[in-house]
Order: C-alpha cells, then sequence, then structure tokens
C-alpha cells in the first residue's frame, strides 16, 4: 500500500489539487490571527507525503504527523533531521483508538501533543480507514480536545458517486459492486452537510468543494498498482485469478492502449472554528 501511494502521489494531481485548497485554507487562518503567533498543525493519516512543505513553511511551532505505519513517519523524520528542520514530531498511533473517543482524545493531547491545541487538523485520504458511522464522533473529538479557538480542520476523499467511466469512484463502484456486492458508501460531502446540522457545531463555517484529478504513468505494472489500490485490493477484496485478469484486460483496453488517463473526483470538506471566510 505504501508503494501504491507513493506512485499516485507522484503521478497524479492529488497533491496539487490538495495543496491549492490547502493554502486556500491557510490564507484564512493567518488572516483572522496575529501576525505573530507561531501555528501548530495535526496531520492525521500522514504518510510519506502530507504537503510537509507547505506545512513547515506555514505551522513553524509545530508540525505533528501521526500515522499508524512506521515507515512513512521513520522517512518524514530523516527529512527533517537531514535538513535541521525544527519543531516536527512523528507520532506513531492508530487514530481510529486514539482520538474517536473524547476520553481518548484528551489523553491524547495531553501526551503526545504536549497539551498544545492545534490550529490545523488535516485529514487528507485518511477517513478510509474508519467507518462513516462514527465520523461524527471523531469530528467532534478533534473540535472539542484538539482544535484550537481558532482553527480548522480539513478533510479530504475520492467521491462516493460518479457517473465517469474513467473515474476511480466509477470502477470501485461497478467491480466491487459486480464481484461482491460492495459500493463505496463514504460521502464526505454528505457527511459535512449532515455536520452541519449537529449543534455542537452551531457556530462553525463548513465548505464543501468537489474537484477532478487525473493520474497516468508510462508503466503498466505501475499504472495497475494504483487501480488494486483503488479497489481496496489485497487488504480487504480477495479477487479470484479470473476476477484479477478480468479487471486488468478491462483497463488495458479502456485505459492503457489509448493513453486515457484515470480521473478521480474527489470531495473537500473544510471545517472552520471561530474564523469567517
Amino acid at each position: 500500500m505504501y508503494d501504491e501511494d507513493l506512485i499516485w502521489s507522484r503521478y497524479s494531481g492529488d497533491k496539487t489539487d490538495i495543496g491549492i485548497e490547502l493554502m486556500q485554507v491557510i490564507r484564512v487562518m493567518i488572516k483572522a490571527l496575529p501576525l505573530e503567533k507561531k501555528l501548530q498543525v495535526l496531520s492525521i493519516g500522514s504518510g510519506s507525503e502530507p504537503q510537509f512543505k507547505i506545512l513547515k513553511a506555514a505551522f513553524q511551532s509545530g508540525v505533528n504527523l501521526l500515522d499508524v505505519d512506521s515507515v512513512p513517519l521513520e522517512i518524514l523524520r530523516k527529512y527533517a533531521e537531514q535538513r535541521s528542520i525544527k519543531n516536527v514530531s512523528t507520532i506513531q498511533a492508530d487514530y481510529t483508538k486514539v482520538l474517536i473517543k473524547q476520553t481518548d482524545a484528551e489523553q491524547f493531547f495531553r501526551n503526545s501533543l504536549n497539551g498544545k491545541k492545534q490550529d490545523l487538523i488535516t485529514l487528507h485520504h485518511s477517513l478510509y480507514y474508519c467507518e462513516e458511522k462514527v465520523w461524527a464522533d471523531l469530528f467532534s473529538s478533534l473540535y472539542k480536545k484538539i482544535l484550537a479557538r481558532r482553527g480548522a480542520i480539513h478533510a479530504v476523499m475520492m467521491s462516493s458517486k460518479s457517473q465517469d467511466h474513467s473515474s476511480t469512484t466509477w470502477l470501485y463502484n461497478h467491480f466491487a459492486g459486480k464481484f461482491f456486492d460492495c459500493h463505496n458508501e463514504q460521502d464526505l460531502k454528505l457527511f459535512g452537510t449532515d455536520l452541519e446540522k449537529n449543534k455542537a457545531f452551531s457556530r462553525a463555517k463548513f465548505i464543501r468543494k468537489t474537484h477532478k484529478v487525473k493520474f497516468w504513468i508510462d508503466d503498466f505494472e505501475k499504472f495497475m498498482s494504483v487501480v488494486w489500490m483503488i479497489l481496496l485490493y489485497p487488504n480487504v477484496h480477495k479477487y479470484t485469478l479470473e476476477q484479477k485478469e478480468e479487471i486488468t484486460g478491462y483497463i488495458y483496453h479502456n485505459f492503457w492502449t489509448s493513453k486515457k488517463p484515470l480521473v478521480q473526483m474527489q470531495d473537500h470538506l473544510v471545517v472552520m472554528k471561530g474564523v469567517v471566510k
């Protein structure tokens, strides 16, 4: 999964898209806060490509990188060490176990964040690993226990529905639906609408957007590795050899031979606390 994600990050427009929206959020925050205030950020499920250069430049008081996997964290730790970049902390933990319950989030705040509120919290493609039924609990814990009095939460993930046959969403819903009767039910945009009705977020400002990004690499094996990542293989669905051959053939004939890029429609949700856009 780490190698597949690295290929996706390097050869798609995903990171650029996230970076553009992230900068919009940071611009609004900086405008609302005193110029002398040093900012802190918590990147949840950071991986090895957490918009590090943007985060380090904007959040000089502290960049806290949380991931369940030690490999990407070690890469980032060494990167910061080699360049003498200060105030970068790597935290290895499963956020679904330390942040969903408010009592656990309070303990995480004191022990892992040294009791320092975070001005920005990012969930960039990390909500896939958390059941949608507890998203509201997660956001409530982050909003109440981790986020600063004036700050923002920025979440990004693949749209749950798309009629575009070249999209990652369509591919997943088509093949996972055909072979396992499984469809993508993680709808970030709808969740944002529901969360906005939650009384606990009555004073928050919500922003919801959907962007299109493209992926292409002139290497069929690597192209397919990203397709398997999208189809949640092999960690969730166990495709048979015949099913793998059908999927591979479909990608070869419908994408590879015509050099057609894979498209991803992805939703952005921003929850701003004490900040007026």
